[in-house]
């Protein structure tokens, strides 16, 4: 049987479909306010009784929608770039903790509160400066260590409370807060200082800090964990990564966004 490019002529391959259906959607990108069938076969080279085929079935699927006579990107294209995006700019911010984590001598933490739940968005991952190790679930335990204490104090009373509700004030090592009064009272000192000082409340042999920061509407914050060692250091940290923010707010509110 003939074959085209290793493919047989009567009964192209899946491979060769998908390649092509890709050939066909990076044409359609290339035209910021679509194309065609007849211009996008010219430019990929398909015929057009396939391009017609491969663009009835791409728009069938979502990835391609047709107005007035042409072709543009579709929902399920435009979940597939935001994704892409998504990932780059959280490469994007991992690069930049691991530039402050350098300078600082320190991890650094970049979290948001998101739908109700505490979110790290990147860590450092320098085994000089190790991020603290999530033995307890950082979502459940807000309350205990910085990362939370700073998101919960920007947080309004009711989604306060019920976050609470959610996940009760306990204790999980000897240095944590004993009860939600305590808890209330510390992030009544944490939107006072716009800091929240943590020591070992989380972790044994850890001591952290958490700024917030203003990035649109949601609850976010920047944060620094040292040896307990060092706990002489913290403060003199946490006032160098609050002058490294400004420039990083651009940044750190798209990833928001997304």
């Amino acid at each position: 049987m003939a074959t085209v490019n290793g493919e047989s002529a009567s009964h192209p391959t899946l491979i060769g479909s998908v390649q092509r259906a890709l050939r066909l959607l990076e044409a359609v990108g290339a035209h910021p306010d679509g194309a065609p069938a007849k211009q996008l076969a010219r430019e990929t080279g398909l015929p057009l009784p396939t391009t017609y085929h491969l663009l009835r079935t791409l728009t069938h699927e979502g990835y391609l929608h047709r107005e007035n006579g042409v072709f543009v990107f579709g929902e399920a294209a435009e979940v597939i770039g935001r994704a892409g995006s998504t990932r780059r700019q959280r490469a994007h911010i991992s690069e930049a903790l691991a530039v402050a984590g350098r300078e600082l001598g320190a991890a650094v933490y970049f979290a948001v509160y998101r739908e109700g739940e505490v979110e790290v968005v990147a860590v450092t991952d320098d085994p000089e400066r190790p991020p603290v190790e999530e033995w307890v679930d950082f979502r459940t335990t807000a309350h205990a260590h910085a990362i939370g204490q700073c998101l919960l104090a920007q947080l309004d009373e009711a989604s306060r409370k019920e976050h609470l509700a959610r996940y009760p004030v306990q204790s999980i090592t000897p240095f944590s807060v004993r009860s939600e009064d305590d808890l209330l009272h510390r992030l009544d000192t944490v939107r006072r200082d716009h800091v929240a000082y943590e020591r070992q409340e989380y972790a044994l042999g850890t001591v952290c800090a958490a700024i917030p920061i203003q990035v649109g509407a949601a609850a976010a914050t920047l944060a620094v964990s040292l040896p307990a060692d060092e706990l002489h250091r913290l403060r003199s940290v946490t006032d160098r990564l609050r002058k490294m923010a400004e420039a990083a707010l651009t940044t750190l509110a798209f990833s928001i966004s997304i």
